[in-house]
């Protein structure tokens, strides 16, 4: 009897040892797993700022990048109006040329079916010898007016639509016609800066092998500069605000000079220069 209690005595004893490692097993895992929590949700903090932080950052590089895009898409829509008007004047520039070209081909056409008539009836009704010279004497003449007309008609023309005069007489039919004012000039390569018209010249350079020249031109307080441009080749640009091109034109180079002309749109009611040049 006494075996049995003291047995049961020590089996009670015992059980709380047990008990109390358990506790503390548990308790330690608690503390390990409260741990790696925590170092979680701290390095889930600094991840979530890291990542807001870039996020900023980005944002606002991108609000500079959509601003400054904005910027440059204004300036070409600026820069596209400019062109865009231009582009107006030279398509009025050109439909105004391409009129003027179907009038004086109707008016020479009419001329000749008039000739040819006018001829026939004559001959039909004075057959003499003296009738027939002095036709023939009209006839002689009116073919030299339509070759001159002719001749006109044939000139080439520049992308604005405007005739290019190659020598001293085609410039006289140009300012005969009266649509523009022509100033021709000769410019010494050793001369500096030459004026003519409203602007100032200086040749820089001249190819004869080639044709080909080197002028700056000096207009409103500003010069440009044309490199290596073939004879007969127009220049144009634009001065005092005005929408219709000056066109300067060199007909000839040689070793130390160039000679050529500038063409000017005629101010509306003003004299024409050219035409008291062409008086003198």
């Amino acid at each position: 009897m006494s075996e049995f209690n003291e047995s049961a005595s020590t089996s009670t004893v015992g059980a709380p040892r047990w008990v109390g490692l358990a506790v503390a097993v548990l308790g330690g895992l608690s503390l390990i797993g409260l741990g790696v929590g925590w170092s979680a949700l701290n390095q889930a903090r600094s991840v979530e700022q890291t990542t807001q932080s870039t996020l900023k950052q980005a944002n606002e590089a991108l609000s500079q990048r959509l601003a400054k895009e904005d910027e440059i898409n204004q300036q070409l829509q600026s820069d596209l109006k400019v062109v865009t008007d231009k582009l107006n004047v030279t398509q009025t520039d050109l439909v105004t040329a391409r009129k003027q070209d179907k009038t004086a081909t109707k008016a020479v056409d009419k001329k000749v079916t008039n000739l040819e008539t006018s001829v026939k009836a004559e001959l039909a009704t004075k057959a003499n010898t003296d009738d027939v010279n002095k036709l023939n004497g009209d006839v002689t003449g009116v073919k030299t007016d339509l070759d001159a007309t002719k001749n006109s008609i044939q000139m080439a023309r520049s992308e604005m639509g405007t005739l290019i005069a190659r020598n001293h007489d085609e410039i006289d039919q140009l300012r005969h016609m009266g649509q523009r004012d022509y100033f021709e000039f000769t410019v010494q390569r050793k001369g500096g800066a030459t004026k003519v018209g409203t602007i100032q010249v200086e040749l820089r350079d001249t190819n004869l092998k080639k044709n080909q020249y080197t002028i700056n031109v000096l207009a409103d307080d500003k010069s440009f500069e044309k490199k290596n441009r073939s004879v007969n080749e127009p220049i144009f640009f634009y001065t005092g605000g005005s929408r219709q091109a000056l066109e300067l034109v060199i007909n000839k180079v040689t070793k130390s000079s160039a000679a050529g002309y500038l063409s000017v749109p005629k101010a509306p009611g003003a004299a024409s220069a050219s035409t008291a040049t062409s008086g003198k």
